[in-house]
């Protein structure tokens, strides 16, 4: 787990230089397909130092997430049989019973298991490059991807922008949690909609 600690310094360390922006876009690239420290700690931390770009720092986020998220699907795409066992044994998060779960889930809800897994803590780049691996329709995959990740990370720049500094030990503690309720009532939402349009 320092490995992990010295990653988290190593990417909070950049709020502190010219170069936070593009750190954050590429750490959001990175983390969509292999890197294991999400963007938010970052996203945070610019915020923080500059409200007024918060929403700026989001957009970053969100598009390098997508692409980050398109590189995944095409590892997952062309590159699986060649990379498994590095992910297997190198990557947090990639077990093959993870996968034979994913595969599971993308069977039945496709757009929806993309969505989850953008929104909330589920990792992922597992998501990405399982879309990839089970070959899951390319554009409902952006689509999903391109809604959840903005979603996620345009709340947490709105949160810092409307309440500022006060919020970050509540985004900090409860977001993760948050996230998941929101995405089990949206869904709960659309179930209940669809049960009484049939």
């Amino acid at each position: 787990m320092w490995v992990i600690r010295r990653l988290y310094d190593w990417v909070l360390h950049w709020a502190n230089t010219p170069y936070g922006a593009p750190a954050l876009f590429l750490l959001a690239v990175a983390e969509s397909s292999f890197f294991p420290i999400p963007p938010d700690v970052l996203l945070l931390a610019l915020c923080i130092s500059v409200p007024a770009r918060s929403f700026r720092f989001a957009l970053l986020a969100s598009v390098g997430s997508v692409l980050g998220g398109i590189l995944g699907y095409g590892i997952g795409l062309w590159l699986w049989e060649g990379l498994a066992s590095y992910f297997y044994n190198y990557v947090p998060g990639f077990t093959e019973q993870v996968f034979a779960s994913v595969q599971n889930l993308f069977s039945t809800y496709d757009f929806w298991t993309v969505f989850a897994a953008g929104f909330t803590p589920i990792p992922y780049k597992v998501i990405t490059i399982g879309a990839g691996v089970f070959q899951i329709n390319f554009p409902v995959f952006v689509l999903a991807s391109a809604i959840s990740r903005s979603l996620r990370f345009f709340l947490v720049a709105w949160l810092i922008y409307r309440y500022g500094t006060t919020m970050r030990g509540f985004v900090e503690k409860y977001f993760n949690l948050l996230s998941i309720l929101f995405v089990v009532l949206l869904i709960g939402g659309f179930v209940v909609i669809r049960h009484f349009l049939h």
